[in-house]
């Protein structure tokens, strides 16, 4: 009985859990979640165009809620503009939900601190209140199954080595490869 009792001690003493070695290492801020089904998200961009998160399965989708009067949203949508620039290839979805504006004041916003970044209009609030994030900005990433795996709640430099690694590691390259994989 005392070797059993020995091992279990030493495996729960290793540095980290074996059984989390495929999962990518988390910068700050960003948490590991449940992976429960992802909400609803069916709304028209600033542009008028229909999104419906349904569609996007088979890759990332990184869901990210925010507002004009929000503090840190402002501070962290020029990190968000360069993110989306730097992963254009790779197989990751970038999803801008404002949170119950007017598009007069979501166009004014953008056009000085992220002209390129089209949102959707959340404009009563109601996508919002189904992903019930607990404050803005607030970020999820959304699996290809359409199960949400990862959050972030509060701004982040969203351009920096640790975050654009990990969402790297996540969603890898689209650039035609040598194998016959088919997209």
């Amino acid at each position: 009985m005392k070797p059993r009792l020995l091992l279990l001690l030493c495996c729960l003493l290793l540095p980290g859990p074996v059984w989390s070695a495929d999962v990518p290492s988390l910068p700050p801020g960003v948490m590991a979640v449940e992976g429960t089904p992802a909400p609803a998200l069916r709304l028209n961009s600033l542009n008028g165009e229909p999104y419906d998160l349904a569609g996007s399965r088979g890759h990332w989708v990184f869901v990210h809620f925010w507002a004009t009067w929000c503090g840190p949203c402002k501070l962290e949508m020029p990190a968000i503009q360069r993110m989306i620039n730097r992963l254009q290839t790779r197989r990751i979805e970038f999803v801008m939900v404002n949170t119950a504006e007017t598009e007069d004041e979501v166009f004014t916003f953008l056009a000085t601190l992220a002209p390129d970044v089209t949102p959707l209009m959340d404009t009563r609030g109601l996508v919002t209140e189904q992903w019930q994030p607990r404050g803005l900005p607030a970020s999820f990433l959304v699996d290809p199954q359409g199960r949400i795996r990862y959050q972030a709640l509060g701004g982040r430099e969203w351009d920096t080595p640790p975050y654009l690694d990990f969402l790297r590691r996540l969603a890898p390259d689209t650039a035609p490869q040598s194998s016959q994989s088919s997209r």
